[in-house]
């Protein structure tokens, strides 16, 4: 017994006893009928759910529920399991409310640059390709240039002086000295001797100079560079000797006494075997980490200066509905349109079956079986999507109708082949009956109602009442209605088809849409208080690297073209399949004829 005394197992009887829908084959929830149904959803609006979580009344089998609601008619904190993941409430500065979970924003950012980095590795290669190439050229072009350094140690002989009693000696010369000497090692007093000595002609370039030299010794380093290793050791040899003969002429002390400075040699230079500069290791380390750096911010650059829609993560930033389905770029869907049918174990039709699941759960929380797919502006693949959502929804056992109601520029009738001279406007205006304007497609569960001839006020013949009452009869007939409206920025005709249905789908082409055309389209939306049942990324390029590529995972068709010989070649066997492809669609025009 329940603690109120009443039967506990009264609801589940009660939805034991409720009919299984007729299109999805799920049972309404019968908890959201009744009389306290209005105040429990005021007493469970305190405590916000986060986005993809739902009451527990549907589940999408691709957004499950962490943990399992309370069946109860208040939610309090101390019902939560612990096994659920920790939400938290987060506000921006634009207004808009959202959960993350803790770390999910670190993750997220690093999964973002890795996806720009991923689609726009061509501009990172290319720079790091580019960079790296003049590094190399200019260090291939540069001379070499060898070093050689010795160490000298200079002395003063001192000559000795009867008058004054100094014996003479070696002393040993003054730092201002070694300074002084440092600083004129640049004149032509120090460099003609020197290129005299190496047998240099006169104003022959020559690169020496003194590393260090000690304030407490007279110790100098001295280096000699140049582009022949040989010459560089000679000119570090040749320096200190040089600098003793010409030491008198700028020390006073020295000219007064009249000594002799003495070089002696602590440590040759020998001849190098390697080349100073140019370094090729270090130039072409920095070349690869300059031409990364480049490449990656010139990636970010255009990523942040990007206009068109790439792929979901934009969706999901411009609007918080799901994405239904990505479907994958069909190269030969110009040609073949209903891919479906002439490719039905195809990448693009799994996609579109995809797409036909994820919209019959949307199609629970609205109960009126019927959907507008539009686009922001044209050329988006609207038209092909809804043919092929239309026949897949016929090919798992529905009825359905799909109704051209693009009353500007109809193309459900070009695309498939069909009599587009007759059609909706021609039962809008009672020429004809509405049983007489739609067309069966072959031998499925698939009707077409074209647009009929153009009118010259399609907004207004869409907005009127004998449409309201048309559609009406569309949703008694058939278990689904498909409609394929006008694109939203150029015109308001999806808006006023949105009305009669259970919801608006959008298809957006991947690099192709303009993020302010998609802007455009969802404002307009927004301003009449409609929000879109979802969207459909459609043209996502597949590459090798992609890890939603299921499209090279086939079924074996039951054909004789399947069966054949597999010695058989592989073209043979392409083109055996194609063929009967063709021939099976041609059956069913001809059965729809």
């Amino acid at each position: 017994m329940a603690s109120d005394g009443g039967d506990p197992l009264a609801p589940v009887r009660r939805g034991a006893g409720l009919r299984r829908d007729r299109h999805t084959g799920l049972v309404p929830d019968p908890r959201g009928k009744g009389p306290d149904a209005r105040d429990r959803g005021r007493r469970s609006s305190a405590l916000a759910l986060a986005p993809g979580v739902d009451d527990g009344t549907v589940a999408h089998p691709q957004n499950p529920h962490r943990c399992p609601p309370d069946h109860v008619s208040e939610i309090s904190l101390s019902g939560i399991s612990p096994y659920c993941e920790v939400v938290r409430e987060q506000v921006w500065d634009d207004g808009r409310s959202g959960f993350s979970t803790p770390g999910s924003a670190s993750t997220v950012q690093l999964r973002e640059l890795l996806g720009v980095l991923r689609s726009r590795w061509r501009t990172v290669a290319a720079c790091l390709l580019v960079v790296v190439g003049i590094t190399a050229a200019v260090t291939m072009t540069t001379t070499p240039t060898f070093t050689a350094s010795s160490r000298v140690y200079l002395t003063i002989d001192r000559p000795p002086d009867t008058l004054r009693g100094d014996p003479g000696g070696v002393a040993v010369m003054r730092y201002n000295d070694l300074k002084t000497l440092a600083e004129v090692l640049y004149s032509p007093t120090v460099m003609e001797p020197l290129r005299a000595e190496l047998g240099l002609p006169a104003g022959h370039r020559t690169s020496v100079w003194p590393c260090s030299f000690s304030e407490n010794a007279s110790v100098m380093d001295v280096i000699g560079t140049s582009s022949d290793p040989r010459l560089a050791a000679a000119i570090a040899n040749t320096t200190g000797p040089v600098l003793a003969k010409v030491a008198v002429q700028f020390s006073p002390l020295l000219s007064q006494s009249a000594p002799n400075a003495t070089c002696v040699t602590i440590t040759s230079a020998s001849v190098p075997g390697l080349p100073t500069t140019p370094d090729v290791r270090r130039n072409l380390a920095l070349g690869i980490l300059i031409g990364l750096a480049l490449g990656v911010g010139l990636a970010m650059v255009r990523h942040a200066l990007d206009t068109k829609v790439r792929g979901e993560a934009d969706l999901k930033a411009a609007s918080d509905r799901p994405v239904l389905a990505q479907i994958p770029l069909e190269p030969t869907a110009a040609d073949r349109p209903i891919t479906v049918e002439s490719d039905p174990h195809g990448a693009h039709a799994e996609s579109i079956r995809r797409l036909r699941t994820n919209l019959m759960f949307v199609d629970v929380t609205t109960g009126k079986h019927s959907f507008v797919l539009t686009s922001a502006m044209p050329g988006e693949g609207k038209t092909t999507t809804s043919i092929n959502l239309a026949l897949a929804i016929a090919d798992a056992g529905s009825r359905v109708i799909l109704v051209d109601g693009d009353l500007r520029n109809p193309s459900v009738a070009k695309a498939m082949g069909i009599e587009g001279g007759v059609g909706l406007t021609t039962a809008l205006l009672g020429r004809a009956s509405l049983a007489d304007v739609i067309q069966p497609w072959g031998d499925t569960g698939m009707s077409v109602l074209a647009a009929g001839e153009i009118p010259p006020n399609p907004s207004e013949l869409l907005g009127s009442r004998p449409m309201a009452e048309l559609f009406e009869k569309l949703t008694a007939d058939f278990d689904f209605v498909l409609i394929d409206s006008p694109p939203l920025v150029p015109v308001i005709d999806a808006v006023l088809l949105q009305r009669l249905t259970g919801g608006l789908v959008m298809v957006v082409a991947a690099e192709r849409t303009r993020k302010k055309d998609l802007q455009t389209a969802l404002t307009s939306l927004h301003t009449v208080d409609v929000d879109p049942a979802g969207f459909v990324l459609n043209f996502v390029p597949v590459s090798a690297s992609d890890p939603y590529r299921y499209g090279t995972y086939r079924y074996q068709q039951g054909s004789a073209a399947a069966s054949a010989d597999p010695r058989q070649p592989r073209k043979e066997r392409a083109r055996s399949a194609s063929s009967t492809a063709t021939s099976g669609r041609r059956s069913r025009r001809r059965g729809r004829s």
